[in-house]
């Protein structure tokens, strides 16, 4: 064994140059990479990726959210100061000339009192907020300005502006630090938690996957020790997910390829066994006759020779219908059949014809009926001759073998063959149609018990089946149900 397995390899063996080729082939389009990582490294690396960009999603939208909030918090803040300002004494330029500047500082405002013509009065040049072309919109009778980010000095301010009276507006600017500094802590906080999450997710995924792949794995192993060992155990199931449907078919498939294998192991095992007796005979045979061709042995009786040569010629012709039921039996994978539409009766008339050329003194009592169906015309033929030859056999000298075709409905047929014979007994009616099986009464008889087997596969591959019993003449009766359909006889003149 091991030598034929070193000779297959030697032979699917790549050169020197096919093995270069493949490698550039694979590397040209990646195969080694994608071979280095498992499916449970690239379902982990997938759950990364895919946290990874669902993380970065939710960071930018919360930090937009976050910085937005801020803002508009602040907006709201400044209106507020403004105009509880604009409704105080802060609108007259004296008061808001000799406002302390450190009262402003410590509030972190910035406020100054701005006219229609551009001209805008503050504590001192300290306080004085950015000023711009919103900011006069609403001095000269625009709407108040929501709010904007002005750059003072290399420093960003939020500036509101709204109406004081007539041709003025009151300005309102505060540093935004606070708000930088919030943003830029989550700006450092967000990457981080959100690369522990997608290491997270990554492991998770690696979890998932090593506990998902489990039955594929056991699956791999199983297809494994098949393939090494040939052992055909079922592999156990657990649950009734996807996965576990899939061990059950993978399950009933190995079933399959056991019952398979067992079939064959018998076929070859029958075949022998059946092969073994007229093959043992015949080589006695050719013996005596190659012995009695000697010049030192007694000449050999010519009625003896022609005994002899007949016995001979009996024992290839059982050796070719042996062999050559085994072949049709042998095709398991039901060979596609040339259908035409077909007149079963006229098949059922050739093979009478045929059996009633060797029957001897056998009578035939035959009820025909006009019946069409699709189907292979030598297989129905081999399959309703196996029936006559198997009652022929079993009736004795001058009996009577009934074949009837019997319609049980609008779509099938009954073709019934009965002999009177001794019948069937009990205990073999379930076997007669098996392969090789021969009553105990029959193995003194001419054949292989392989006819009726032959009849159950034709019906089978026909659509229909067979059924064995007893005849009301006192030997058996077989049958073959067919589908079809019925042709009605034509009209007398």
């Amino acid at each position: 064994m091991s030598g034929i397995r070193s000779q297959i390899s030697a032979s699917l063996r790549l050169t020197p140059t096919e093995e270069r080729a493949e490698r550039w082939w694979r590397r040209t389009h990646g195969a080694d990479e994608r071979e280095r990582f498992t499916l449970r490294a690239r379902i982990g690396v997938l759950a990364a990726l895919v946290a990874a960009a669902m993380v970065l999603i939710v960071s930018m939208a919360a930090f937009l959210v976050v910085r937005q909030n801020l803002t508009s918090s602040l907006d709201e803040s400044l209106r507020q100061r403004a105009y509880l300002a604009a409704q105080s004494d802060l609108i007259n330029p004296q008061l808001l000339a000799t406002l302390p500047p450190a009262v402003l500082g410590a509030a972190d405002l910035h406020i100054a009192l701005l006219y229609s013509s551009g001209v805008y009065t503050s504590a001192d040049e300290s306080s004085i907020p950015p000023v711009g072309e919103p900011e006069l919109a609403v001095a000269q009778g625009g709407p108040t300005q929501p709010g904007r980010t002005e750059i003072l000095d290399g420093v960003p301010y939020r500036v509101v502006a709204v109406r004081a009276d007539e041709g003025r507006a009151l300005v309102i600017a505060q540093q935004l630090d606070t708000i930088t500094k919030v943003v830029a802590r989550m700006g450092t906080a967000l990457p981080l938690v959100g690369l522990g999450g997608v290491v997270l997710a990554a492991l998770a995924g690696v979890a998932v996957a090593r506990t998902g792949l489990r039955p594929v794995q056991r699956l791999t192993a199983a297809t494994e020790r098949v393939a090494s060992t040939g052992d055909l155990r079922p592999i156990p199931v657990a649950g009734s997910d996807e996965l576990a449907r899939l061990t059950q078919s993978f399950n009933a498939m190995l079933g399959a390829l056991a019952a398979s294998r067992e079939q064959q192991r018998r076929l070859v095992a029958d075949a022998g066994h059946e092969l073994r007796t007229p093959l043992t005979s015949l080589r006695t045979n050719l013996e005596l006759l190659t012995a009695a061709d000697r010049a030192d042995t007694p000449e050999l009786p010519a009625d003896d020779r022609v005994e002899l040569l007949d016995d001979v010629r009996a024992q290839v012709e059982e050796l070719s219908h042996l062999v050559g039921d085994l072949v049709e039996l042998a095709r398991d994978d039901a060979p596609t059949m040339t259908t035409e539409a077909l007149e079963l009766s006229e098949i059922v008339e050739r093979a009478l014809a045929r059996v009633r050329r060797r029957a001897g003194e056998t009578e035939f009592d035959v009820h025909l009926t006009r019946w069409i169906l699709d189907g292979d015309a030598s297989a129905l033929e081999r399959a309703v001759l196996n029936l006559l030859d198997n009652a022929v056999k079993w009736s004795p000298p001058g009996g009577r073998v009934r074949l009837s075709m019997i319609p049980i409905a609008a779509e099938w047929i009954v073709i019934e063959v009965a002999d009177e014979g001794n019948g069937i007994a009990a205990e073999d009616l379930p076997h007669v149609f098996d392969r090789f099986y021969r009553a105990d009464t029959s193995r003194t008889m001419p054949g292989s018990g392989l006819g009726l087997s032959i009849v159950a596969q034709a019906a089978s591959r026909h659509g229909g089946e067979v059924r064995a019993g007893s005849a009301p003449e006192g030997g058996a009766m077989l049958s073959m149900a067919l589908p079809g359909r019925y042709v009605a006889e034509p009209d007398s003149p």
